[in-house]
Parts: C-alpha cells; sequence; structure tokens
C-alpha cells in the first residue's frame, strides 16, 4: 500500500482529471443527446432522418475511433480546442447517441393521450415536448441515463492512451515504479472507480425516490 499512500496526491490529481472529463463530456451528451432525441421524434421528415443517421452512426462507431480522429483529425483541419477539449467532444458525441435513444424510450413510455391533449389546446411541437413531454420522460430514463454515465466513467480510461493524466494514467505510472506492489495499486484504483460508479447510482436512486414521494 506504500505505493498508494505515498502517491497520494497523484492518485487524487488523476481522479480529479476523470470527474473533469466525465462531468464535461456528460454533460455534453446530455444536452447532444436530449436535443437528437427531439429531433428523432419530431414531426419534420429531415429532422427525424437527422437523428436516425445521427445514432447509427456515432452508436456504431468505436469510441477510440471517434477519439482518434478529434486528437488528430480536427487540428489537421484547423479546429483545436486542446486535447482534452477534442477528447472530451468524442466522448461527448459518443455518448450522446446512447442519450438519444434513452430520451426516445421515455417520451414513448408517457400515455399518448398526454400528447394529443396538449395538441388538441393548440401547443405546438416544441412546447408540448418542453412543457409536457420532456420533464416525464427524464423522470422514467433516470435509471438507463445512470448506466449511460456508469458506462462513460470507464470509457474516460481512453483518454490515458492521449497522455490525459487521469485516474488509468496514473496507474500506468505506479506500476512502472512500483512493480511488486501491483495488486494493491489495482484494487485502490479500482475502488476509486467504484466510488464514482456508486455514487452515480445513489444520485439516480435518490432522484427515483424523490421523484416517487412528490409524484
Amino acid at each position: 500500500m506504500d505505493a498508494l499512500t505515498d502517491n497520494f496526491d497523484l492518485v487524487l490529481k488523476g481522479f480529479l482529471e476523470t470527474l473533469k472529463l466525465l462531468l464535461s463530456s456528460g454533460l455534453l451528451a446530455l444536452v447532444l443527446g436530449t436535443l437528437i432525441g427531439v429531433f428523432r421524434l419530431s414531426p419534420v421528415p429531415i429532422l427525424r432522418g437527422t437523428a436516425i443517421a445521427y445514432v447509427t452512426i456515432f452508436r456504431n462507431t468505436p469510441l477510440l475511433v471517434l477519439i482518434l480522429l478529434t486528437y488528430y483529425g480536427l487540428p489537421q483541419l484547423g479546429i483545436d480546442f486542446g486535447f482534452f477539449w477534442n477528447i472530451t467532444l468524442a466522448m461527448g458525441v459518443y455518448t450522446a447517441s446512447f442519450v438519444t435513444e434513452a430520451i426516445r424510450s421515455g417520451v414513448n413510455g408517457i400515455p399518448l393521450g398526454q400528447a394529443e391533449a396538449a395538441r388538441s389546446i393548440g401547443m405546438p411541437f416544441g412546447m408540448t415536448m418542453t412543457q409536457v413531454l420532456l420533464p416525464q420522460a427524464f423522470r422514467l430514463v433516470v435509471p438507463p441515463l445512470a448506466s449511460v454515465f456508469i458506462a462513460l466513467t470507464k470509457n474516460t480510461s481512453l483518454a490515458a492512451g492521449f497522455g490525459i493524466a487521469e485516474a488509468t494514467f496514473r496507474l500506468k505510472g505506479l506500476l512502472n515504479d512500483h512493480a511488486t506492489e501491483r495488486v494493491s495499486i489495482f484494487v485502490g484504483i479500482a475502488v476509486g472507480y467504484i466510488i464514482i460508479v456508486e455514487l452515480i447510482s445513489l444520485g439516480a436512486h435518490l432522484f427515483e425516490r424523490k421523484y416517487a414521494v412528490t409524484r
């Protein structure tokens, strides 16, 4: 355990970088995924087609390929947000495709009569979505969204291969410097990831409980 205790500041910085990646790409995924989800349910054919194409392309493209494209490809096109944000962009647009499908399933789980009632009083599609359907859909899809963000937590480890000093990057460094303590190092880093996952699960559980009480 000496390797972990003696380098606790580095491990902590690694997990803070992991959380930074998780929060920034997760926020992008949530906003973009919700927007694409609305497009997916839109009565406008071109918007539906765009959303279907987006989900089909990004759900079926390996995340590592997207990271390579943004990490190396964007600077070649003169678009460079910095290595961290290029990787964040890749993880965000990839995860957004899963958020889109979660939102779509949530909206489809709402009784059809609610959308029909909104239309009957003259509410346009945009207002029906934002005022009636989306608030209920988000409550319905808390568990699948939690699963999406748990998967994103694990996917942040891919950033280690591109020099981002997150938790997995620190793991590799500790293993190189303290090969005889590999078991304790693996366990310590794994516990850190488990804590993050459990916090996401706890947040989802508390949200569900609050909704169940106030419903």
